[in-house]
């Protein structure tokens, strides 16, 4: 019987691996002293994949993990290695695309079996304990029995992984019609629920990219069926299960098709996406429910997954007290203890005992009307019922706060981190609140300060104000694009130049060769049996359409065409897979939106320059990128020969074709008018 009680995890940094610490199994990180031994001792690799806040990941590992047969079993098999799929996402994706090929299906938890020298050869997610012990057996046998044929289907499986990571550089010149964005929209438009919201089907998610795209397609066509449709889903969305009624913040995804059950899980990359769509939606309808999502949403990451150096943790547990969602559900007889009187009102408005009720008599809190709907139906004053609301829902989350809490993820990954600061960008131009502003201000500086090194090489994740693990593409990509969108309200140089220079090491470090687009991992380190290059847009934009984007609108600030072609090329190398699968290249058909209609760079240039981004900012400008001075030293090649210290004007620019200068934010507006649908 296996007798040690702690395993080679001991000194890891993730929380999702130290769970794992005191388990039977003999978890090895994934490294040189895993290989080498799975080498020496003729054993195949079981390569476990979760993160810290995956429920049906604890569910393994109390059926199987901790059971001290099953983990004799694994260790005389395997050599058992233990991902953080967060931290180490080059090896998730090497294995998640190898398991998928296999099964056609993917998740969390990801147990995956390698040769020694790492390359997968069969796989699955999640197995009930008695089925994982017949799978250990089957797999351990067939390595020893039929050694050739699974050496050979580990060499077909990297392979068919390699292929399809690698999109081949083309040689045709970079043309994109109306045509192309109108198939982009209407496949977009036809994987949406019109009635439920969101993409068809269940789970649902919330794909914010999916959403941006029809916000951008609103904005920049005055299409009125992408508003509907997106009014929809952030109304459903705002009013289910999944949005955390009581206390800000969205859950991962919901289990059900009406946003109902949520996966109680809250990450920060959702939050901080959703904070962004929420943001510019508001801008365009001016939605009251949707400034409050936001102020609510910000509230909860700084109050939950802040830490005190100005960055975010990066996800809560959907457990607490064993139990999925204990935290955030509640009785009857809870609601009616902390409330007193109004009890049976407020139940009523959040649907408990009615649509709310989840299992074991307890309820999911929903919000199905709004609150001056709810009272004038049942004959009250909306001002009086709205006060007293906000007064329930502030006790109720007095009375939740003295719950045992879900567990933190409190991992401060740069990517993620790289998506609040645009989050807390987009809502300071929309509301002009000074402290959204504020932390995104020391949140960029904290990152560049500290994550990075003497030689400027960016790191994915900073631990107790240590930089550790190399950064990878979506860590580059997605901290330009905050960057970029940093300057543009604050029009501090810097961040600009920041960006800059990371677009200069992404350049340097991630070319993949034979294509356009750019390897996720780095180049120089110990590569992995098949390169990993992120081209689907998902939960999270794909990184190689961030960094296109990003390549396109630094190339407009800094006069570079080889960057503005560069992104052309890789959108171009793409576009066979957009023109079939649109809703799973959302930020690739923004990219194409900005190629196909205008884009434009306003630049603001006078000594009140300030207060006039400001005045731009509250708008919703899709394809527009906005260039701010106040001085007359500036060193961005966009302010040559337009400063005048008499007087602050707007210049309205396309490519380099700029019109006569505006002297008030109106005239710009006009001048960014949406083209005519088509």
């Amino acid at each position: 019987m296996t007798t040690s009680r702690q395993n080679h995890l001991k000194g890891q940094t993730s929380p999702y691996l130290l769970q794992h610490l005191h388990n039977p199994v003999d978890w090895y990180p994934w490294g040189e002293e895993a290989l080498d031994k799975a080498q020496r001792e003729g054993k195949p690799l079981l390569v476990s994949i979760g993160y810290s806040a995956c429920h049906w990941c604890h569910v393994m590992e109390r059926e199987s993990f901790t059971d001290p047969g099953v983990a004799d079993l694994m260790n005389a098999l395997f050599v058992c290695v233990k991902v953080d799929r967060e931290e180490r996402p080059d090896i998730d994706h090497l294995y998640m695309d190898a398991v998928q090929l296999v099964s056609g299906r993917g998740g969390w938890p990801l147990n995956c079996f390698a040769l020694p020298d790492g390359r997968p050869f069969w796989g699955g997610t999640y197995f009930p304990k008695d089925q994982w012990k017949g799978i250990l057996d089957r797999v351990a046998s067939l390595f020893r029995e039929q050694h050739d044929e699974v050496v050979a289907q580990a060499g077909n499986l990297t392979r068919g992984v390699a292929s399809n990571a690698l999109i081949p550089e083309g040689d045709g010149e970079a043309r994109f019609s109306r045509d192309d964005l109108q198939q982009v929209i209407d496949q977009v438009v036809s994987a949406m629920d019109a009635t439920e919201g969101g993409t068809r089907g269940a789970p649902k998610f919330p794909l914010p990219v999916v959403h941006e795209f029809l916000l951008q397609c609103h904005g920049k066509t005055g299409n009125s069926q992408a508003l509907d449709l997106l009014a929809l889903s952030l109304d459903k969305m705002a009013g289910g299960g999944i949005y955390d009624q009581i206390g800000g913040g969205f859950s991962r995804y919901a289990t059900d098709g009406r946003w109902r059950v949520p996966h109680f899980e809250k990450m920060l990359y959702d939050n901080a996406q959703l904070v962004s769509l929420y943001a510019r939606a508001w801008q365009v309808t001016g939605t009251e429910r949707y400034r409050q999502v936001v102020y609510e949403t910000i509230a909860f990451a700084n109050r939950e997954l802040g830490e005190p150096g100005g960055l975010y943790h990066a996800a809560l547990d959907a457990d607490s007290q064993g139990e999925e969602g204990r935290y955030y559900v509640w009785t009857e007889e809870e609601v009616d203890r902390a409330l007193g009187e109004a009890g049976p009102l407020i139940r009523e408005f959040f649907r408990v005992g009615e649509e709310g009720l989840w299992e074991q008599g307890r309820n999911i809190l929903l919000r199905r009307e709004e609150p001056e709907v709810f009272a004038s139906r049942k004959g009250l004053d909306p001002e009086r019922f709205r006060r007293d609301l906000k007064q329930a829902v502030k006790r109720l989350l007095q009375v939740r706060e003295q719950r045992v809490r879900p567990a933190l993820d409190n991992k401060v990954i740069v990517s993620w981190n790289a998506l609040m600061i645009g989050a807390l960008c987009d809502a300071y131009a929309a509301f002009q609140e000074q402290e959204f502003l504020d932390r995104a201000l020391r949140a960029a500086i904290r990152i560049l300060e500290q994550g990075r090194d003497r030689q400027g090489v960016l790191y994915r994740k900073l631990e107790g104000g240590r930089a550790v693990i190399e950064g990878f593409l979506d860590d580059h990509a997605l901290l330009i694009q905050a960057l970029i969108r940093l300057y543009e309200v604050s029009m501090e140089t810097r961040f600009i130049l920041a960006a800059r220079d990371l677009a200069f090491r992404v350049m340097e470090r991630f070319t993949l060769p034979g294509s356009s687009l750019f390897a996720f991992a780095p180049s120089g380190g110990k590569s992995l049996p098949a390169p990993a290059c992120e081209v689907m847009d998902n939960v999270i934009p794909a990184s190689n359409s961030v960094m296109a984007h990003n390549l396109f609108r630094l190339a407009q600030l800094f006069g570079v065409p080889e960057w503005g072609q560069r992104s052309s090329d890789m959108l171009r190398d793409v576009s066979g897979h957009l023109n079939r699968f649109g809703s799973s290249f959302s930020n690739w058909g923004s990219l194409l939106m900005n190629h196909v209609l205008p884009f434009h760079t306003v630049v603001v240039a006078g000594p009140r320059a300030g207060e006039r981004i400001m005045d731009l900012n509250r708008h919703y400008l899709p394809g527009v990128l906005v260039a701010g001075t106040t001085g007359p030293e500036n060193p961005l090649p966009v302010f040559q020969g337009r400063y005048d210290p008499d007087r602050t004007r707007f210049f309205v620019c396309s490519f380099g074709q700029c019109r006569e200068p505006a002297a008030t934010v109106d005239e710009v507006l006009q001048q960014l008018s949406p083209v005519a649908p088509f």
